[in-house]
């Protein structure tokens, strides 16, 4: 079995993966997005992965962002516990539905839905 070598850890490699990764801290810290919004696009561009790597490397490395972004808002007072757990139960089955769906879309379909996604969001904003 022969190594993927676009996965090999070169300096260049590491520093676009932490440039990445600081940039959607910053952007987690902010304005509670980084995953989707900044780390997946990202991925995609710099580094070359698909949109099912991109989302799910992205969703690893949540794990730890939304972590110490949680603590560090709940250290300021501005996390509401409750709410937080009655949106984030729900997502777990939400992830469950998205995760299988991402699986039997094309992966073209994907990157034109999650295109669409952000382009509304942006729209919506500037529109405020």
């Amino acid at each position: 079995m022969t190594a993927d070598r676009s996965l090999e850890l070169t300096t260049d490699r590491a520093l676009k993966l932490a440039a990445i990764g600081t940039a959607a801290g910053v952007f987690s810290g902010l304005f509670g997005v980084g995953g989707g919004t900044v780390m997946v696009p990202l991925l995609v561009l710099w580094l070359g992965y698909g949109p099912r790597a991109a989302t799910g490397t992205s969703l690893a490395a949540i794990v730890f962002i939304a972590g110490f972004a949680a603590a560090t808002q709940g250290a300021y007072g501005n996390v509401h516990v409750l709410d937080a757990i009655l949106i984030g139960v729900p997502a777990v089955g939400g992830v469950l539905i998205g995760t299988w769906l991402q699986q039997r879309m094309p992966t073209r379909s994907i990157s034109l839905l999650f295109a669409a996604v952000l382009v509304a969001s942006a729209a919506e904003l500037l529109a405020r």
